[in-house]
């Protein structure tokens, strides 16, 4: 009986150390312990990280993988405690190290197949009691006389709070007194790094820098103390002046030569070796009877503008050959500070381009003025047949609530500027071609008008309903004449030009169909017209095209205007003449010239208007009529020649 307590508790004992030495059990690759070791000193954070989370143990991309940390002392697996640690994946935070906490930490890596284990030995060292920093302190170098740099050996930390999106703060000290940034010679750099103006040897003592921040509500903190040693005698890294990283051409057969400079700014002796390379093999040879050779390495001091000492090498090529081109020579200087280079590419000398290059250019230009000629001479052209080939590119629009491709707007009869012919052009020409020819829908006043109508509503309601307006016009439409007012005798700057007045019917009819319109003014003046319905139909397009931009509109000439008549036309058709240019019916009838810039029709136009110079949508004056129109988009164009002689 007095044996059952005591194997009761033998068996207990090996339970407990069965949980603590658990992660010792499972058979994982031990990577034994890391050779960087951390130190830290009592009341400071201390930082380990598991390096086994590497694409060298396995691919952590595809491969899911978990990572925990124990204390090897305990065997126990460490979790997060509110200020005492902190667990976040590879990295295990001690917040407040004691000495205690002195030992190996284990990292064990977990996959779905495997596990692997590494050791992190934390050293816990106590302070030097009447001494500020850390007992540890980092070895730096600063030079006498210049400016130099301290550098926090705190980066890794810093690294690891940016990871997490931590604010932290840096703070500097020079033995127990805190260096204040900007102050003196000292200014705070790049985070990590105290820049010290003008050495002197009085900074030859401890410095220390402390990162403050928090994690997990806990402020904590760490240092790192640094040994400045002061030295008079420096050599900094080597600068490579030539080559420039760039290319050299010489004629093959030819002998070579050229130059590595490398200046190495220092006081007293330097260690700094200068090669040339090729193809990744070091020209050592010397000797001036071989073809590539190189001279000794010569020196000279330099004291301005920074004292040092420049080095050369020269690289000697007694003859070109066709190997020696197409490739990179490389000078490379090799010393304790760096390994800084400079490179040339040989290249064999340039053939004379000048005669094929200005050939070239030639052609080039006159191709460019070839095609800028031909698309100015044949616009009109190319873009019909590009509408018609490709409708698809366009915008079908009949969804887009308007009732008619363009309303036509022409003086009305018993008004100056009607003629048999203008009617004949409008009742029957138009029709024929636009209509039955190419499928556009017009509204003709006169023709589709609803009886009863006001000619204001009607104005307005189908200029509203047209996506372009056709502005018919003769050199006597827009011929102002004088109306008798109070308002006229006020303004000194109305000038008028009439030929015949109206009478007082006309009078009355203008200013009662012009009510709506009376508002819009383009040329400063309340002057009657002999065509009210054309002036108020010119109001409506110009507000539309000039002002509100919703409204394409299409100057028609059906006579030829005078510089003379043309002085006394409204403002605003003068602008939009000037802007856009006008259709000339006229001259089609007359020479069968562009209508636009006037120019001399083609011989196939010649003879297109010898089938029919009046309805054939394949002359100038239509194709031009059809540029301006809308675009029939997603349908059939009407054919580009089609004689309507039987109509």
């Amino acid at each position: 009986m007095g044996q059952r307590p005591t194997l009761g508790s033998l068996l207990f004992f090996l339970g407990l150390c069965g949980i603590c030495t658990g992660f010792k059990q499972e058979n994982c690759k031990n990577f034994s312990t890391q050779f960087e070791r951390v130190f830290s000193v009592p009341g400071d954070v201390a930082m380990l990280n598991s390096t086994l989370a590497s694409y060298d143990i396995f691919n952590i991309s595809d491969v899911p993988y978990n990572i925990t940390w124990y204390d090897s002392k305990l065997g126990q697996e460490m979790s997060n405690e509110t200020g005492r640690t902190q667990v976040r994946g590879e990295t295990l935070w001690l917040l407040n190290t004691r000495l205690e906490d002195d030992g190996e930490y284990v990292s064990v890596l977990r996959t779905p197949y495997r596990c692997y284990s590494q050791a992190t030995k934390l050293i816990v060292e106590r302070r030097v009691a009447g001494e500020c920093g850390r007992p540890r302190k980092a070895d730096q170098t600063i030079t006498k006389g210049v400016t130099d740099y301290l550098s926090c050996p705190l980066k890794e930390y810093i690294s690891k709070l940016n990871s997490y999106n931590t604010p932290y703060s840096l703070m500097w000290y020079k033995g127990c007194d805190p260096i204040v940034d900007g102050y003196g010679r000292y200014t705070y750099m790049d985070n990590t790094k105290l820049k010290i103006d003008n050495v002197e040897p009085k900074y030859n003592m401890p410095f220390t820098c402390t990162l403050n921040f928090s994690l997990d509500g806990t402020s904590v903190s760490v240092s790192e103390s640094i040994k400045a040693s002061v030295t008079a005698m420096y050599s900094l890294s080597p600068l490579v002046r030539q080559p420039a990283s760039g290319i050299i051409k010489a004629p093959i057969g030819s002998r070579f030569s050229t130059r590595c400079l490398v200046f190495v700014p220092c006081v007293g002796k330097h260690s700094v070796d200068v090669f040339w390379i090729v193809h990744k093999d070091f020209i050592t040879n010397t000797n001036s009877s071989h073809r590539v050779y190189t001279s000794t390495q010569l020196f000279r001091k330099e004291k301005d503008p920074v004292e040092g000492v420049l080095l050369e090498r020269v690289l000697t090529i007694s003859k070109l050959e066709e190997k020696d081109f197409h490739i990179n020579y490389t000078c490379q200087a090799y010393s304790a500070r760096g390994h800084p280079q400079g490179y040339f590419t040989l290249l064999p000398t340039d053939p004379d381009m000048r005669l094929p290059i200005g050939i070239i250019l030639g052609n080039l230009a006159v191709l460019f003025i070839s095609c800028v000629v031909v698309y100015y001479l044949f616009k009109v052209d190319i873009v019909l047949w590009f509408r018609r080939m490709f409708p698809v590119f366009y915008t079908n629009t009949d969804s887009d609530g308007k009732l008619y491709d363009a309303y036509v707007a022409y003086p009305q009869p018993d008004t100056e500027g009607f003629s048999n012919e203008v009617e004949a052009f409008v009742l029957h020409t138009l029709p024929e071609v636009l209509e039955k020819a190419c499928g556009y829908t017009l509204f003709i006043a006169g023709r589709d008008c609803t009886p009863g109508t006001a000619i204001v509503d009607s104005v307005e309601e189908n200029i509203q309903a047209s996506r372009r307006l056709l502005l018919l016009y003769t050199a006597s439409s827009f011929i102002k004449r004088r109306l008798t007012s109070s308002t006229s005798g006020n303004n000194n700057n109305n000038i008028t030009k009439s030929t015949e007045s109206r009478d007082n019917g006309e009078d009355s009819e203008g200013k009662k169909n012009g009510d709506r319109s009376s508002n819009v003014s383009f040329d400063g003046d309340e002057e009657d017209y002999p065509d009210p319905r054309l002036q108020l139909e010119r109001l409506a397009a110009m507000h539309r095209s000039l002002l509100e931009g919703s409204l394409k509109v299409i100057l028609v000439e059906l006579e030829e205007i005078t510089p003379a008549q043309l002085a006394l036309f409204p403002e605003s058709v003068r602008h939009l003449r000037k802007k856009q240019g006008a259709l000339c019916w006229w001259k089609n009838q007359s020479r069968g010239e562009r209508c636009k810039t006037c120019m001399r029709t083609t011989v196939e136009e010649e003879k297109s208007r010898k089938l029919s110079q009046s309805l054939s949508p394949s002359s100038r004056f239509w194709k031009e009529m059809r540029y301006c129109m809308p675009v029939k988009g997603k349908r059939a164009m009407c054919p580009e020649k089609t004689a309507l002689m039987n109509l």
